[in-house]
């Protein structure tokens, strides 16, 4: 059995970021395990701009931001391996993987980070009725065969649901010289981020239809057409609404969902709200010494914020590695209030040392309304936005000296205060 002080499972920006961040701390017995071809992730299909302007301060694609970072892994010499298939995580940190240079092997780690990423939701969640016919794509689908393999998924295209990577897609097509007749939205708001709906949707005259959703799907050989519905607010069809688009492709955009199958392996704890990992404000996980970053412990708008929490993750697995990251003792949890959705850390030790940061995705839109954290009740933390939205985080960053108290409190309290109409 081989040995490592730190273990990563994933090689995109998360797995990257954490072996530059333990590296950084001081570790230099790292291992980065990763089933793709190359390093880099779902950035490699990125193509489009928007990347690096928190972390290096200019615009990059997807490529140059994972390249940023891969450089650094190459520069401090971190061993990686790719083409490896994680089969299984022990809570002991035994990491069995698979691959075609060295077969079946079992590696014991000091530390384990899990940056497995995220996946698509497919149809066969969503329950829409209609052919099962071929024409049907999740928008990373069809961005890896843009963008990589060089492969129109077709010409006249419908999306459903409005998550980033739909609305890029939405852009991506257009240019490829394909009729995007709308981007649908079940919701009576965007999912994605503001700067997409403006410079994906609205600078290429493609109507955004909020309220709206797929009811039934046409064609048996090949996708025809999509019949569109407008929906009430309980989220159902409204007779009468139908609008018939035809299309020989349908791209959905429906959500991610966190790959989580390797962290339940270890034992380790599922948040519902995130359906990642239930984490300290070190990014511990229930199980010591296994930590969790990036869009496998819950889903971020930015991959800037990726690097940031996944570097963060690295430097405190090599603080557990060397005895130094604080164990034991009290987790005070974490409560939603009224807006509040998916908030991360779900715990916050009572021997915090430094500040604590939250995110979290508001449940609607508001304006105008204030971020409130209170702890036994008293308010410690206030923060006034103009507009909130459940396409984009919030962070905030409490200092820890603001949280004394800690070892008394029965939770901490983060909810939403919108003004009275």
């Amino acid at each position: 059995m081989r040995k490592t002080d730190i273990l990563i499972i994933g090689g995109g920006p998360a797995g990257l970021a954490a072996a530059v961040g333990a590296y950084e701390a001081g570790a230099r017995d790292i291992l980065i395990l990763d089933r793709e071809e190359r390093l880099g992730g779902i950035l490699k299909q990125c193509i489009h701009n928007g990347f690096g302007l928190h972390t290096f301060k200019e615009e990059l694609t997807g490529p140059e931001y994972a390249q940023r970072f891969i450089e650094k892994v190459l520069a401090y010499q971190i061993p990686y391996q790719t083409e490896t298939m994680v089969l299984d995580v022990s809570a002991d940190k035994v990491v069995t993987c698979v691959s075609r240079k060295n077969g079946l092997e079992q590696i014991q780690a000091k530390a384990v980070i899990l940056c497995m990423g995220c996946r698509e939701r497919p149809r066969g969640s969503l329950g829409t009725p209609g052919e099962r016919c071929p024409g049907i794509f999740t928008a990373g689908t069809a961005q890896k065969f843009t963008n990589l393999e060089g492969l129109m998924p077709g010409k006249e295209v419908v999306i459903l649901g409005s998550g980033d990577i739909g609305l890029i897609m939405a852009r991506r097509m257009t240019f490829l010289g394909a009729k995007v007749h709308a981007c649908v939205e079940l919701m009576p708001y965007s999912s994605g981020l503001k700067r997409n709906i403006v410079q994906c949707l609205d600078d290429f005259g493609i109507p955004l239809l909020l309220s709206h959703t797929v009811v039934d799907i046409h064609g048996r050989e090949h996708l025809e057409g999509v019949t569109v519905a407008e929906v009430g607010p309980d989220l159902k069809p409204i007779p009468g609404t139908e609008k018939y688009f035809p299309c020989d492709t349908l791209l959905l955009s429906v959500g991610l969902i966190p790959e989580n199958e390797l962290s339940e392996m270890a034992g380790v704890k599922i948040a519902p709200s995130t359906s990642g990992a239930e984490v300290d404000e070190q990014l511990q996980t229930s199980v010591p010494g296994i930590f969790s970053a990036g869009n496998v412990l819950h889903v971020h708008d930015l991959v800037d914020f990726v690097s940031e929490e996944a570097m963060k993750a690295g430097a405190n697995a090599y603080r557990y590695v060397q005895g130094q990251l604080p164990q034991g003792g009290r987790k005070v949890p974490v409560q939603m209030g009224f807006g509040v959705g998916g908030i991360v850390p779900q715990f916050v030790s009572e021997n915090a040392e430094d500040k604590v940061s939250f995110m979290f995705r508001p449940r609607n839109v508001y304006r105008n309304a204030k971020v409130i954290v209170e702890m036994n009740g008293e308010e410690v933390l206030s923060k006034k936005t103009m507009i909130l939205a459940p396409g984009e985080m919030v962070n905030l960053s409490i200092p820890v000296e603001k949280l004394k108290g800690l070892d008394k409190a029965d939770s901490i309290l983060v909810r939403i205060e919108v003004p009275e109409a």
